[in-house]
């Protein structure tokens, strides 16, 4: 067979177990895939790719490790089908050269120029793999080369689709949309990165443009190509955490909508697409629709049980939003013992949970809020040689219960509620805003009538900002203002909660921006950046800025949002 037939056996071979992948049918998917990773790029690609979403969903260290394993030996199959010259040397030549009569994929290196962009796509993953492991981008940074390398093959063989001399072959949907996939991601990831992570990746003069990676994996998306349904997955993890998680909480949730629709009528039970649908509802502040969502997703696949522990994480911050400590603690505790991301994280939780409990509640299973909050530093995991910064954040919180005599933290679920831009989504639904906003000010109380003990400062600026972003999005502008205010003019008082600082200056500057006062919001972000540092969860306090920089950059004058911007 010609490599030609080969390559369209391949490519229809790999898209039919994406297809068993995507109807829960995990165990068949890979098995249709094993016997040909040694042999053909795409199936190795394919079958490294199941194991990267499964490690990706799960955030399990055994399934990344997995993961990271199978994409380098995937790697190295693709590595056996690229021009042994140098492809890029090779693609410039073609690209530059100024009478070239015909020119297709196929007449440049045949399969050469598949290997080139699997080869590409391998790169990229790992070094996805790696910024999963590592929030703090310390193995990400030292990875760079791959990085690099991977960015500079998907740039050219960009500048070769772009080419006057390029002629569509067989299968340029395919190659074409891993073209869409990886410039897209470059441009869509980097331009979400600090400048700092960027310097020391060496990009130099490339921050990544956020509009162009958005179109590129939008057209990805809607074209049939192995590369569509990819494009769609990281355009939905975009649009539902990424812009929570590690920006400012504004995803545009009608084009995820718009993006899972087609999914979940081709997969109705396809747990991934269940599981997008509840975070969806939960972003519109639907949720008790969202608990359905997550619920129904958990009955639909019993063989990937990982799976069901993103579920009940969610499901965990959904009765926290809805202040049902006994239910939040219940997924926390399922949580605690049959995942092992971050044990320290959920005992953390279970204990805060607890905390919650009124004077006639009893603990579910006779736990001691004391005790569980004790046992979280002795549970301190690494992970590729280092510590979830989540992690981190839970077990400097719980050393103050380590004394004899301990004081309690005021709200530990509403201020990790916090860390994982919790806000923004109640912020869609005012009876929970105004529900937690209750619940801080009777803590502020209750903090009010206790003695005055050596953290008072740290918590009452806690609950200052959390206060703050319940008043902001209830629209009490002013009120807002004074409590993030409060929290930087007692800086000095503040004894080791000092992300307070940074943080409060940021939602201070987010608050400006919905006034369209972009100079005040400029300036008190750069202040953010440049004045703090070694604070808990310090990385992501920088994504979030990076993105508040962006929005106060990008905005046109009157303050309202381009209809260019892919991002409401």
């Amino acid at each position: 067979r010609s490599p030609t037939s080969d390559l369209n056996v391949a490519l229809h071979e790999c898209m039919a177990a994406l297809d068993l992948f995507l109807s829960n049918k995990f165990s068949d998917a890979l098995a249709s895939l094993q016997a040909k990773t040694k042999d053909s790029m795409y199936h190795a690609l394919t079958y490294a790719t199941i194991l990267e979403m499964q490690a990706m969903m799960t955030f399990d260290p055994q399934d990344i490790m997995n993961a990271g394993n199978t994409m380098k030996e995937a790697q190295a199959t693709c590595q056996k089908f690229r021009k042994k010259s140098t492809v890029t040397d090779s693609i410039n030549n073609l690209v530059h050269r100024q009478s070239l009569e015909h020119f297709t994929e196929v007449h440049v290196t045949l399969e050469e120029i598949h290997a080139e962009i699997c080869y590409a796509e391998c790169l990229l993953q790992r070094a996805a793999l790696t910024f999963l492991q590592d929030e703090n981008m310390v193995s990400f940074i030292k990875g760079g080369i791959k990085v690099r390398n991977s960015y500079q093959t998907y740039r050219e063989l960009d500048s070769l689709i772009q080419s006057p001399h390029y002629v569509k072959g067989e299968n340029h949907l395919h190659f074409e949309g891993g073209v869409k996939l990886g410039v897209g991601a470059f441009n869509l990831t980097l331009s979400m990165f600090p400048a700092r992570i960027l310097r020391l990746l060496e990009f130099v003069g490339f921050s990544g443009n956020k509009e162009r990676g958005l179109l590129q994996l939008q057209e990805g998306a809607s074209s049939y190509s192995f590369r569509s349904v990819l494009c769609t997955m990281l355009l939905l993890c975009y649009h539902t955490f990424m812009t929570f998680v590690l920006g400012t909480g504004k995803g545009n949730i009608e084009e995820a909508e718009r993006l899972l629709k087609p999914y979940l009528a081709r997969y109705p039970k396809g747990a991934i697409f269940l599981f997008f649908a509840g975070r969806i509802e939960t972003l519109k502040g639907n949720i008790d629709e969202a608990v359905n969502r997550y619920e129904e997703c958990c009955e639909a696949q019993q063989y990937w049980k990982q799976f069901h522990h993103m579920c009940y994480w969610e499901l965990m911050w959904c009765f926290t939003y809805k202040r049902q400590w006994k239910m939040a603690f219940f997924y926390a505790d399922l949580l605690s013992k049959e995942n092992t991301w971050s044990k320290a994280t959920y005992i953390y939780m279970k204990a805060a949970y607890l905390s919650m409990f009124g004077p006639d509640d009893c603990s579910p299973f006779g736990d001691s809020e004391v005790e569980l909050f004790r046992i979280v530093p002795s549970l301190k995991l690494k992970i590729a040689g280092k510590s979830l910064p989540t992690e981190k954040f839970a077990i400097r919180k719980a050393r103050r219960y380590l004394s004899s005599n301990p004081i309690p933290l005021p709200v530990p679920p509403l201020e990790m509620m916090y860390i994982w831009n919790g806000y923004a989504v109640i912020g869609q639904c005012p009876n929970l805003t105004e529900g937690m906003l209750e619940t801080l000010i009777e803590a502020e109380e209750a903090l009010a009538r206790s003695s005055a003990t050596e953290l008072l400062a740290d918590d009452q600026c806690v609950i200052k900002l959390l206060k703050g972003l319940c008043l902001k999005h209830l629209g009490k502008i002013s009120e807002a203002e004074g409590h993030f205010n409060y929290i930087y003019l007692n800086e000095k008082k503040i004894k080791y909660d000092h992300y307070l600082i940074p943080n409060a200056l940021l939602e201070l500057a987010l608050l400006y921006l919905d006034q369209d006062r972009r100079e005040e919001a400029i300036k008190l972000l750069e202040r953010a950046k440049q004045n703090y540092k070694n604070y808990s969860m310090e990385t992501r306090t920088h994504f979030r800025i990076q993105a508040a920089l962006h929005q106060a950059k990008s905005a046109p004058e009157n303050g309202m949002h381009s209809g260019a911007s892919a991002v409401s």
